[in-house]
């Protein structure tokens, strides 16, 4: 059986049971979830165009030689500063990923790409500053920098696409 199912049946029977139990909170939770689905859901639908529009863009070949196989470290490079420039969450870094894969793209480029997408903040540097200073939001978007290429390498050697 798919997995998806599986979690499909157990959410509705988890919920089932929390109505039956407490129907006045789970109305409450559910009231709460969809506010916050709708509040999520323009940001989501706007990166997924975004994102559908530049694979639509990139073709395969553009994609094969700006992070394909010829030069591993150039395609890390570039694929460390488009993760930190753009702001992705996971749940879009990840089949964005997926996709970049089947295309051909390394996992060491993949590693870098979503490593610095999740960790490095450009976009958010001016609310990190404003939270944090300016002299610790450049020591962790730095060392996060550093740890995305570390780990980026790290997946290269495990892979086989490093010597």
């Amino acid at each position: 059986m798919n997995e998806m199912y599986v979690l499909w049946i157990f959410t509705g029977l988890s919920l089932v049971i929390s109505f039956a139990v407490h129907r006045g909170k789970t109305i409450q939770a559910l009231r709460i979830a969809l506010k916050r689905l709708l509040n999520i859901l323009p940001p989501f639908l706007v990166m997924m165009l975004l994102v559908s529009a530049v694979l639509y863009f990139a073709t395969d070949e553009i994609i094969a030689h700006y992070l394909g196989n010829e030069n591993k470290y150039f395609a890390v490079l570039i694929a460390s500063i488009i993760g930190a420039i753009t702001f992705l969450p996971g749940f879009i870094a990840f089949p964005l990923a997926g996709l970049l894969l089947s295309k051909g793209v390394m996992y060491m480029v993949l590693a870098a790409f979503t490593t610095t997408c999740m960790m490095v903040g450009v976009v958010t540097y001016p609310i990190e500053t404003a939270y944090m200073g300016t002299r610790a939001t450049i020591m962790r978007n730095s060392l996060a920098f550093l740890i995305a290429l570390i780990i980026s390498v790290a997946v290269g050697i495990l892979y086989g696409e490093l010597p």
